[in-house]
């Protein structure tokens, strides 16, 4: 027995021995848990603030409402200072006539449950408190095109001792504007964004200009497209005809101007440019194929760029007129080649066309008209004269037929080809001047009417270029006076 319980001591003072690390290890855990605490009894509640601080924040949010107009008398206007701090002209949207801005809203109040002596609170003098636990006015802008109508952020309320809330909120505005583009691009808008409460009047709330001179412009970033000129304010009273309570607002009118410098290089001098092009089109040849390839002009240009298309389409008519297909109007010889070519001083080559010179050539073709038809027709075919053909054979005078047999006969009229041969021996001879009599015939009538549509298609030609000429001085004066005409009456021409 005793031999047993020696051994079981043994064992038992052996686990003793294993078990004291784990033993020391569980106590410094317990010791590490006891530090943690003591720590954390010792630290002051809600690190995030001073003692002070909370027992304010504690005091003053225990028994306000929301939803009280922080007044003293209720029959009183609570007065709440508004101003606006413009930052950039995002987008000027002239088709949806939408200005779209980057400001920051500052509204002051004073509300009488927020107010605390300093030495009682450890001297603190402000507090920023999120806008939902306490009242704010409800401003909005009037004319939002916003998506969800107020675009502002909202930020803490700045809390002084005495009262005084200041509330800044940022925000993207787009509000409405009409967009009035007479003068593009030398234009100015003037974009409103109007403040007002959305449910007090102005007997409850009284809206009053931070600044006289308007929205404050000193952190306003340039914009490359618009040049902004002033942003004045004014206090509205309006009364609307869904209430009888006069409604309070602040207006403030973003006036801008555009800049006209980047549409002057970019709009206007291509727009010059190409109006100098057309009427330079006018004084190439129609034969280069060049005349219809012009380029489209913006506004009263665009009218020339129509009506010289038009004109030079007829132009290309008259020029390419054949005497086969068209006949020359007398009116047409009268007017592009009488009076206009010596109105526009324009000579055709090697021809004057002074009215003289027409006259005197059209009584020159009616006199040799009247000759031929006096001589014979061997004569006109020949192109010589009655005596000569007397003279130098032995055939009759024109206008009489010799018979076979006999003396001539006078029939008092110019010979034929038929008269001519029989008045010829009977014989081989007979034929074959017949033969050639008929060739040089038809030979000299093709040539007339060579030379005749010649003449035809030189007078459609000259008409096309006294139509060119007549538009290049048309054009040319419409051009300069009408670029003369916008610019000067333009509000403004260049706004770098």
């Amino acid at each position: 027995m005793s031999t047993a319980t020696s051994l079981q001591n043994s064992f038992a003072m052996a686990d003793q021995t294993r078990a004291l690390p784990q033993m020391r290890i569980n106590l410094c855990m317990v010791s590490a848990g006891l530090q943690i605490v003591l720590l954390l009894t010792v630290l002051p509640q809600g690190s995030l603030c001073g003692p002070h601080e909370k027992r304010l924040l504690n005091d003053l949010l225990a028994s306000y409402n929301t939803l009280e107009r922080p007044v003293a008398n209720e029959s009183e206007p609570l007065e709440v200072k508004f101003g606006i701090t413009l930052q950039q002209i995002i987008d000027v949207d002239e088709k949806n006539q939408i200005l779209t801005t980057n400001a920051w809203l500052k509204l002051e109040w004073k509300d009488y449950n927020l107010q605390w002596n300093q030495s009682d609170y450890g001297g603190v003098k402000d507090l920023r408190i999120t806008p939902n636990k306490l009242w704010k006015p409800d401003i909005l802008m009037y004319n939002s095109a916003d998506e969800g109508f107020d675009g502002t952020y909202q930020t803490n309320v700045v809390v002084t001792h005495n009262g005084s809330c200041l509330y800044v909120p940022p925000g993207i505005f787009k509000s409405t504007c009409k967009i009035d583009i007479t003068w593009f691009p030398f234009d100015d808008q003037h974009c409103n964004m109007k403040f007002g409460s959305w449910t007090y009047d102005g007997n409850q709330l009284d809206l009053v200009l931070n600044s006289m001179e308007g929205g404050d412009l000193s952190d306003f970033i340039k914009n490359g497209e618009w040049y902004l000129i002033g942003m004045p304010g004014k206090k509205n009273t309006i009364n609307y005809q869904c209430c009888p309570e006069p409604y309070v607002d602040i207006t403030f009118t973003i006036q801008i101007r555009r800049r006209t410098l980047y549409y002057f290089f970019n709009l206007i001098v291509p727009c010059v440019l190409i109006s100098s092009m057309a009427l330079l089109g006018f004084t190439l040849p129609p034969d280069s194929g060049e005349k219809l390839t012009l380029g489209s002009y913006f506004n009263c240009i665009m009218f020339m760029v129509a009506s010289s298309v038009v004109l030079t389409v007829m132009v290309l008519n008259f020029h390419h007129r054949s005497p086969d297909r068209y006949t020359m109007p007398t009116w047409v010889k009268t007017v592009f080649l009488k009076w206009l070519p010596s109105i526009l001083r324009m000579s055709r080559p090697g021809k004057k066309t002074t009215k003289k010179n027409i006259l005197m050539g059209n009584r020159m073709k009616d006199m040799e008209l009247q000759e031929r038809s006096s001589k014979s027709l061997l004569a006109n075919v020949l192109d010589i004269n009655d005596d000569f053909c007397h003279k130098n054979s032995a055939n009759p005078p024109s206008g009489y037929i010799r018979p076979a047999f006999g003396t001539p006969i006078s029939t008092g009229r110019p010979a034929t080809v038929e008269d001519t041969s029989a008045s010829l021996p009977l014989n081989g001879m007979q034929e074959e001047l017949h033969m050639i009599l008929k060739e040089l015939r038809f030979i000299t009538d093709r040539m007339k009417k060579a030379d005749d549509g010649e003449d035809v298609i030189s007078d459609w030609k000259f008409a096309a270029m006294v139509v060119d000429r007549l538009c290049l001085f048309i054009f040319t004066i419409f051009t300069v006076l009408a670029t003369i005409v916008i610019l000067c009456r333009a509000p403004h021409i260049i706004v770098q």
